[in-house]
């Protein structure tokens, strides 16, 4: 045990050397948490200097009564980190203050995706207003962390979690990159548009029937609007949209696979015996099917799972992106 908190302190020392290096905490911004066991987390001590942290400034604290034996008193975001604890497998979260992500979104409520890699892996970044200097409302920020491992904190940076260090930062940093992109975009006064974003401001009408959840006349549902929708069958044809794919409820193991030929979906089976699966617990379905949490994000993010090959399934993602969008489309209960 002692071996492995002394490697848990070197990661987040390491972590705050990297987040201060990349500009993205200064002073004594930010703070850093990561899991030890089902108990306990190590956090840094408020008023610390992440770029300069020593063993000393990580404290150890208990999940449960929040108290610790540390001469220092751990960070004023510990109700925060021990949220996330609480409520996700998460073993990392990342709390820093970058400057870009805080000038952009003290002004903007969103942020328009200019690449294909910040749609892919930051989707719709949720941002949460904030009125204090300290998280006074975590649970507003728990809920926005459901439809993304990512979340701005207005005027108060950002949070990001993740399974291991790498990818917290990694969420952290590209959300900042994405930033810097749309501001040079801005330099050369050219407006960012295309047809994937055209097709998903078309005007959709939500079905009036409620259907059971992952019921079969839910996913039929679906089918029938995919079905019914100009802009996959075109994109399908162009893409030759022909592949089997399936969608998994992990707490029951019902499944259903699409089967595509040329952007329609030709047969709907109650099986799973596809070359891509999707899967998930209801909780992170729920958030699919209310449109609040894009799949090929939740796939890159860990929320959901994928058996196959996702670099093979993105040669279709205009389509699918399409498809995901329309599910929003039918109400479930």
């Amino acid at each position: 045990m002692i071996e492995q908190e002394k490697n848990i302190k070197n990661e987040i020392i390491n972590v705050g050397k990297r987040l201060y290096k990349t500009g993205l905490c200064v002073a004594k911004s930010g703070n850093i948490s990561a899991k030890l066991d089902s108990e306990n987390i190590f956090i840094t001590a408020t008023g610390t200097f992440l770029g300069d942290l020593k063993e000393e400034d990580i404290v150890k604290v208990n999940l449960e009564t929040l108290k610790s034996d540390a001469a220092k008193k751990p960070s004023s975001e510990l109700a925060l980190h021990s949220l996330v604890y609480k409520n996700f497998p998460a073993k990392t979260v990342v709390h820093a203050h970058p400057p870009l992500i805080n000038g952009y979104f003290a002004l903007n409520k969103s942020l328009k995706a200019l690449t294909f890699e910040t749609k892919f892996y930051l989707g719709e970044v949720p941002v949460i207003e904030q009125e204090t200097p300290t998280v006074t409302k975590p649970n507003e920020v728990i809920d926005a962390l459901k439809t993304n491992n990512l979340v701005v904190l207005k005027n108060h940076g950002a949070v990001s979690m993740g399974e291991k260090f790498e990818e917290a930062l990694a969420l952290m940093e590209a959300l900042e990159e994405a930033v810097r992109v749309a501001a040079v975009a801005r330099l050369f006064n050219k407006e960012a548009f295309d047809e994937l974003d055209s097709a998903l401001k078309e005007s959709l009408t939500k079905t009036e029937t409620a259907y059971p959840m992952f019921s079969r006349e839910h996913i039929q549902a679906i089918v029938d609007l995919v079905n019914k929708d100009e802009f996959i069958a075109t994109k399908g044809k162009e893409l030759n949209l022909t592949v089997s794919l399936a969608v998994k409820l992990d707490d029951t193991g019902d499944a259903y696979k699409f089967n595509f030929e040329q952007g329609k979906i030709i047969r709907l089976d109650n099986d799973a015996d596809a070359p891509f699966i999707i899967s998930a617990t209801r909780p992170v379905w729920e958030q699919v099917f209310l449109g609040k949490l894009d799949s090929f994000v939740a796939v890159t993010q860990g929320k959901m799972k994928l058996q196959g090959q996702l670099g093979q399934l993105s040669k279709w993602y205009v389509p699918f992106t399409r498809l995901f969008q329309l599910f929003k489309q039918v109400k479930f209960k």
